[in-house]
């Protein structure tokens, strides 16, 4: 009988062990789709913007260094690896592309354009878009690291490697709100 009592407080450890492991892999999976969700959502907002400054360009001649700043920051988001630093070339971008689109309003005639006006209109959808994959990111995430802590999944979890995921985060600077000179000049 104690045998029998025994062999069942093994395979309900075993069992209890293979849960909690699956769970975890679960999670994990989450937090890696999630931030593949937000790529792909960075993948098109890299892809709009060289159509946006073309069409852009031949009308804001006098607006050059923005111009070279939105291509200067695409350029280092496109090439940024690791979360932290896509992050941060990501952040950048997007206060670049608010200093383009504050500017913008300056020209009658390009607020009028229609490839314009829809360029500006899929930006800012997409925008949304990587907003809330951000948030829905950084909420699995939460879930996960709470589920790689707390008690007894931390014992399965350090058992077997498993390590904790970043959180898509901006650093201090970025958290301050962009300034854009409305000021038309000629250089």
């Amino acid at each position: 009988m104690a045998g029998w009592v025994f062999i069942g407080v093994i395979v309900f450890f075993v069992l209890w062990m293979i849960f909690i492991y699956n769970r975890l892999i679960s999670l994990k999976n989450e937090v890696q789709n999630a931030w593949k969700q937000i790529d792909v959502q960075l993948k098109r907002r890299h892809d709009l913007i060289p159509n946006l400054v073309t069409v852009v360009r031949g009308y804001m001649e006098f607006e050059r260094d923005t111009l070279e700043r939105v291509i200067l920051a695409r350029a280092k988001a496109v090439s940024a690896t690791g979360l932290h630093e896509k992050a941060v070339a990501e952040n950048m971008l997007t206060q670049t592309l608010g200093r383009l689109f504050a500017v913008m309003e300056n020209y009658p005639n390009l607020k009028s354009n229609e490839n314009v006006m829809h360029l500006q209109e899929e930006l800012t959808s997409t925008e949304d878009r990587i907003s809330f994959s951000r948030q829905l990111y950084n909420d699995l995430v939460a879930n996960y690291r709470t589920k790689l802590e707390v008690f007894p999944d931390n014992i399965i979890a350090s058992a077997f490697g498993f390590e904790t995921a970043e959180y898509y985060s901006i650093e201090e600077a970025d958290r301050e709100v962009p300034s854009a000179d409305m000021s038309i000049r000629a250089k």
